[in-house]
């Protein structure tokens, strides 16, 4: 009996580890995600000021041919992340229901994710905003 006891501890100190360390996961998850949406809302207000509106300042950096198709990806993925309806027409307009060719458009793929993201009235479970 008493090796079944310590078994039952064993287990329950196991499933406790591994929710601790799941816990910890989606944390660094979040601030991940969080610290990437903060420097790309900086990133645009440096170079489309729109002070006070982050997602102003992300739509037009998305639109400005002066930046590259990478930086401008990420900006949309900035965008899905700040689950703005107001990035909703702009984001639309680039999707093209095509196959990706990142040397010429805005992946399709980050796009469409966006656009779901934007449209959803699911909270964002990782408390993600924009700053």
């Amino acid at each position: 009996m008493p090796g079944k006891i310590l078994s039952r501890k064993t287990a329950i100190r196991v499933l406790l580890a591994c929710v601790a360390l799941c816990v910890g996961a989606l944390g660094l998850l979040r601030l991940d995600m969080q610290s990437d949406l903060n420097r790309w809302c900086r990133t645009a207000q440096a170079s489309h000021p729109h002070p006070g509106d982050h997602v102003a300042a992300l739509l037009d950096y998305v639109q400005s041919d002066a930046h590259s198709l990478r930086e401008r990806n990420h900006v949309v993925w900035a965008l899905g992340q700040a689950r703005d309806p107001r990035a909703l027409p702009v984001l639309e307009s680039y999707v093209a229901g095509a196959p990706c060719d990142h040397a010429c458009c805005l992946c399709q793929r980050e796009l469409s994710k966006a656009v779901a993201l934007c449209k959803s009235e699911t909270p964002n479970l990782l408390g993600i905003k924009t700053p």
